[in-house]
């Protein structure tokens, strides 16, 4: 492995923007003497303000550029790039400039002579150095706010939960592999999240990475990264999810959307525990948890060609499958106050409650968007109220969601029952013997479940 890219997580991109051709070629020659440091020039301030999202290290600043003034860009670059360090480097040398720029956040403001290189090289010196500790106290904050119940975090008290809670402690104490299934909305980046703050990796970053938002074209570089001019566009070496996630973990989200292609590739860093980057030729040694997720049946999608075996097997670890929302019971009422309350702390607005009829709307509708559409209702919900308490007319079913897929639930007839003599009353306005008449049913046989639900629900 080459020196380069032992040090390629530790590289600091410097922008150097100088209108001044001769100073401008000093200042990139002298930070470009150390072998860590990736340096771009600017002419204009335009020209530095199209690279910002590149979001540098550090800037070293003339103060008089011919396209904007230097405190217009300055306040710019602090907007965009707030963890940037900015050094002003100017020909003039007065004492208000200088505090008026140190005060809002420069790191430094040098006076332009050609003896600056060594103070240069030691504040930028300082500034990595100050940069790393904030980085690692950044990790170490996360890890000891991580370090929460789990159990008060993802919210349950049903039985399926119990096992996903029985299988979390049993993912703490190893560092197996983790796959976490289940519908789209089940919450399993939460759970992902409890592995990671929970375990010895904690120390270390949480890496998400949703594979199915990469275009595939760009999926290789964003995972392992890509050296300087390994292609078009490729203006400095960037390092991958997989090097950001050293000693800590990475979760790839929706596994199964990945290309053949890139699944080769995937399952020689599970195997050899190194990347490559795109354009590179030596290995980076890498020790992180790999967390997967999938909405998918990876075992089906093997069998129909679409997921290779090997790399299944190997992603194949301890396997942690959600439930979807409507198999989850009185959860989904704990988890509507949960998030009513939250809402209104976050709004201002004093705390809203659920009528009866709200409640046995909610405990009707069978969520094909899991935890995360039961929040969205609920929120509307609270905008909607007009007082404190949430009327059932507030509860705004998705019509299209709501009704597709019906049969493909796989319920009791019990539970379809309920659903269809709920849907027609609803229709009825709550027309206990016209709905009766409807579905050639006894009367007291909708009462009888009315009365079952309200018991259920109080």
């Amino acid at each position: 492995m080459s020196e380069k890219e032992q040090k390629g997580a530790d590289e600091t991109l410097i922008f150097v923007v100088e209108d001044d051709q001769w100073y401008r070629e000093f200042l990139s020659f002298t930070l470009a003497l150390d072998p860590e440091h990736v340096v771009e020039s600017f002419e204009t301030a335009n020209q530095c303000l199209e690279r910002l999202d590149a979001n540098p290290h550090i800037i070293t600043l003339d103060y008089s550029l011919p396209d904007m003034n230097g405190d217009e860009l300055f306040a710019i670059i602090r907007k965009k790039c707030p963890n940037s360090e900015v050094i002003v480097i100017s020909e003039q040398d007065k004492i208000d400039t200088a505090l008026n720029l140190l005060k809002d956040g420069a790191y430094d403001y040098f006076v332009k002579s050609k003896d600056i290189r060594d103070r240069l090289l030691n504040t930028v010196s300082h500034i990595k150095v100050n940069q790393q500790l904030r980085s690692r106290l950044s990790h170490l904050e996360k890890a000891v706010k991580g370090k929460y119940d789990y159990r008060s975090r993802i919210i349950g008290n049903s039985k399926p939960m119990q096992k996903i809670f029985s299988l979390i402690e049993k993912a703490l104490s190893t560092n197996l592999t983790v796959m976490v299934t289940g519908e789209t909305g089940t919450g399993k980046e939460e759970i992902a999240k409890a592995v990671h703050y929970n375990s010895r990796f904690s120390a270390g970053p949480f890496v998400p990475v949703n594979m199915a938002a990469i275009p595939a074209e760009l999926a290789e570089s964003e995972l392992f990264g890509h050296e300087k001019g390994s292609f078009t566009g490729a203006t400095a070496t960037r390092i991958g999810k997989f090097e950001e996630a050293n000693k800590g973990t990475i979760f790839l989200d929706e596994i199964g959307d990945i290309t053949p292609e890139l699944q080769v590739k995937l399952l020689r860093v599970l195997q050899e525990k190194t990347v490559t980057r795109v354009g590179g030729t030596g290995s980076i040694n890498i020790n992180c948890r790999v967390i997967v997720a999938t909405h998918r049946d990876l075992a089906e999608e093997v069998k129909k060609g679409r997921f290779r075996e090997d790399l299944y097997y190997r992603l194949y670890g301890l396997t942690i499958k959600m439930p979807p929302l409507r198999e989850r019971g009185n959860d989904i009422l704990m988890l509507a106050s949960f998030f009513i309350s939250s809402f209104c702390k976050e709004n201002g607005i004093k705390i809203k409650t659920l009528s009866t009829a709200a409640k046995n709307k909610l405990m009707q509708y069978h969520y094909p968007g899991n935890v995360r559409e039961l929040k969205s209702l609920v929120e509307l919900a609270c905008v909607l109220a007009e007082g404190q308490e949430i009327a059932e007319n507030d509860i705004q079913l998705n019509e299209i969601s709501g009704s597709a897929g019906f049969l493909s639930k796989e319920l009791t007839l019990e539970e379809y029952n309920r659903r269809i003599i709920h849907h027609f009353l609803e229709k009825y306005d709550q027309n206990v013997i016209l709905v009766a008449e409807k579905l050639d049913i006894g009367k007291s046989t909708i009462y009888r479940m009315l009365k079952k639900e309200k018991e259920h629900t109080e």
